[in-house]
């Protein structure tokens, strides 16, 4: 189809999904959510692989944004992080990964909840930011996707930390905010 002479652009819009608390089991401790250490504590959660189908059915591309500041602090390596990505797209078929490996004293502009890794994604991915929607368990990620005006969803764990700010739309999993988003076709 052209359109003035030149070909439509096609739309690509994204699914923004935190990793742990969203796709993976996050392991709390005292009411704080942590990554899972290594594979065999990985624990995709129940609805995801599900939820991925519906979003690739109606052209979303699911893009995971993802705090890992074990890295800097030394508890793990990018390639232990790297490791649980590969196995969560093995499992998922989720193709793109952006991992923020920085702790807060870092101030860098990919941690959320900067937008940083949203827009490298948008930039890389050439991805409509306005018609995308974002998916995370803290407020790091709510805030995250507010500052980039995407519609959020939180899940809520009631973590023992500080809650999102509205406007948000609170859901009980990936799967509730993926049939609602898809919903509004």
């Amino acid at each position: 189809m052209q359109l003035n002479g030149s070909l439509a652009a096609v739309i690509k819009r994204a699914a923004f999904l935190d990793r742990d608390g969203v796709i993976n089991k996050a392991i709390v401790e005292s009411g704080i959510p942590e990554p899972p250490s290594n594979i065999k504590d990985l624990v995709i959660l129940d609805g995801v692989i599900e939820s991925i189908e519906i979003l690739f059915e109606n052209s979303f591309i699911p893009v995971v944004i993802t705090n890992q500041p074990d890295v800097a602090r030394g508890k793990k390596t990018i390639n232990d992080v790297n490791l649980i990505n590969e196995k969560i797209s093995q499992l998922t078929k989720i193709k793109h990964f952006y991992s923020c490996f920085h702790d807060d004293l870092d101030k860098c502009k990919c941690r959320k909840p900067k937008p940083g890794m949203i827009l490298q994604a948008a930039s890389e991915l050439d991805l409509d930011i306005s018609m995308s929607f974002l998916v995370g368990d803290r407020w790091k990620d709510i805030e995250a996707g507010q500052k980039m005006n995407i519609r959020s969803y939180f899940i809520d764990y009631k973590y023992n930390e500080s809650r999102p700010q509205m406007p948000f739309n609170k859901v009980d999993s990936l799967l509730e905010a993926v049939l609602r988003e898809c919903e509004k076709k």
